[in-house]
Formats: C-alpha cells, structure tokens, sequence
C-alpha cells in the first residue's frame, strides 16, 4: 500500500485532497517536511499547495521544486474553496472578538471580517487555528467543514469567501512523473541568458512554433539577486511525446538552467 504524506494536520483542504487519494495517510507540519519525506522514501506520494485562484502561487511549493527537492509531479487535483466561520457549539455572531485561520484563509475573507469588525490572528493552519479555539465564545476559526467535524465545532456561517470563484490546485509528489495519457501537461522551470535582449520571448516563441499551448507562466526570484528570475511554465503535452522531446531540448539551448518537473494528467 503507498503511504501518502500531506500538509497537515488533519482537517485542513490538503488532508481533504489526499482523503479522495487513499487512507495511508501521514500529516507532516510544513510543505518542505512533505517533500522530503518523498525524497527519503518515507512515504511514495506527496500531497502539497500549489496556487490558488484567489491568492496567486504557494511560493514556498515553487522554490523548494526549483532549489532542493528533485521530485516529480505526479498528478494535480484543483478543488473549490469554501471557507466557513466555525464556532463553538451556541456561539452567536455577537460573542466573536477574534478569528483566527491561516493566512490565506484570512485573505480570502477580508469583506466578511471587516463587516463583522472581528480581529483577525494568523494560525499555520485551518485545522490548528480550529483546534485552538476550542471551548472559547469569543473566538472563532475559518476552515472547511473537516475542521468543524474533527474538534465537535459548528459551522455558524457557510462559504464567507470574497470570490465565489475560489480555488486551489494541488499537486501530488512522486520520485517519477506519469506515464502518457493523452492528456496531459508538462511543468518546467528555466532562467534566461541575462545579456540576451529578447530571451523570454525567444523561448516563448519555441511554443508558438510547435504550437503548443502554455497553460500558465509564472516568474520567481531566483535568490541569486535583483532582477534576477526563474520563469516556471506549463503547457500541453508529455515529455515522451517527440514535439515535446524537441521543445525541452529546444529550451535547454537556449537557457543556463532547465528543470523538468515531470509530466501528467491534465486534471479534468
């Protein structure tokens, strides 16, 4: 049976996502304890954030694919987000002095919190902010119903997000990618020639001329200084597919950096 790890604890949307995967679940308190326990071989996948609709890119995801771990994208899974204001039980809306959540979570809510003039309090997690107000009145958490479930909470108000249209891919880590499909994306990271006038563009334009489409595009610091950046792209195909094959090879001409961070299902 494969051992599944995940951001934890239990009750957070991660733990919800590696629910619809398997039972052999293992929670692991930050995403670079996740990756390395797949890299150690502690557990055979990895179940981490990767962006979210809302919030923009998991920078801490993105930067340990690019600069530490030498994993794989296995799979991605893209679930909606619906946060909710959790309470204990016969809570009124009027008792709330203060929520507390991740700080995503806290972003997606701002309309709500500042309406009911509650002061917001960063936790590491849905689940723990959850877990942690636990027989106060005064105190509320944001999460998925999970959360309420796991510490006997209720739910006093559903789906309190701004955007309706709130939703976060997941990625699932593994030592190797997934086999082809037939449909399927590739994710890769490269960083340009900085003395090459036209270098993005120039990779771009190797898609154009496959035509291949790029799903997204995305730009990180590289961490080796100002105005210097990593370009991390996906875009439709497998990297056994020969058009592919040449694209990679392509790319690496044309770049001083170049990483495959596999192949797999497009998530449907």
């Amino acid at each position: 049976m494969s051992l599944i790890s995940f951001l934890g604890p239990k009750g957070t949307f991660t733990h919800e996502v590696a629910n619809m995967l398997g039972d052999d679940l293992i929670p692991y308190c930050t995403i670079p304890a996740v990756m390395e326990s797949v890299a150690n071989g502690e557990s055979t996948y990895g179940i981490v954030p990767i962006e979210n609709s809302i919030e923009g890119p998991v920078g801490v995801t993105l930067d340990s694919l690019a600069h530490k771990y030498d994993l794989k994208i296995y799979k991605e899974i893209i679930i909606s987000i619906n946060q909710n204001l959790i309470v204990n039980p016969g809570t009124r809306m009027e008792d709330i002095e203060d929520v507390y959540s991740h700080a995503q979570a806290i972003a997606q809510c701002q309309e709500f919190i500042s309406k009911n003039k509650i002061q917001p309090h960063y936790a590491i997690s849905t689940a723990n902010a959850a877990k942690n107000i636990v027989g106060y009145r005064n105190k509320a958490a944001i999460g998925n119903s999970k959360a309420a479930e796991l510490y006997n909470l209720e739910i006093l108000v559903s789906n309190i997000q701004d955007n309706d249209n709130n939703e976060t891919r997941f990625v699932v880590l593994s030592k190797d990618d997934h086999e082809p499909t037939g449909c399927d994306k590739t994710s890769i990271i490269f960083s340009i020639y900085e003395d090459r006038p036209g270098g993005l563009y120039k990779i771009l334009g190797i898609f154009q001329k496959e035509n291949i489409n790029l799903t997204k595009i995305e730009s990180r610091p590289s961490k080796k200084g100002l105005g210097k950046y990593l370009f991390f792209v996906d875009f439709n195909g497998h990297r056994d597919d020969e058009v592919i094959k040449n694209i990679i090879e392509e790319i690496k001409s044309n770049t001083y950096f170049l990483k495959v961070l596999g192949s797999y299902p497009e998530f449907r």
